[in-house]
């Protein structure tokens, strides 16, 4: 049996370091990682020698594609927080409170709600 991957990275763990286990546990190549993830592989490359770190969309992509490095510790080891998981529950909520809006209000939310997601996407 196996241990299971950390949920964090450890103190001072860089994702390109968090990319090698990767690779080294599910016995991929970049290429492969790339192919997987919709990257280029020059991109996933470049992260591999630490010259750049992947955006949100890619760090879900990968937890996604390799579950044993989860978002948390994916996002961590760029200096991110991971996104919360919407259950069911609050997207039912959320869904209710929308359709309580004017079209003008529904709009308005939109525009600041991807606001703040964009702040999450920029700051480490």
């Amino acid at each position: 049996m196996t241990t299971p991957e950390p949920a964090t990275p450890a103190e001072g763990e860089t994702f390109a370091q968090i990319l090698a286990a990767l690779k080294d546990h599910y016995g991929v190549s970049d290429s492969e990682v790339a192919r997987r993830i919709g990257a280029h592989v020059s991109t996933v490359n470049n992260w591999a020698h630490g010259k750049a770190s992947p955006r949100p969309a890619a760090l879900r992509a990968l937890a996604r594609e390799f579950p044993r490095f989860g978002e948390e510790r994916l996002f961590a080891s760029v200096g991110k927080r991971a996104p919360a998981p919407l259950s069911p529950d609050k997207r039912t909520a959320v869904l209710e409170v929308f359709d309580r809006l004017t079209e003008e209000q529904q709009e308005m939310l939109l525009i600041q709600a991807s606001a703040v997601a964009d702040t999450n996407d920029r700051q480490p």
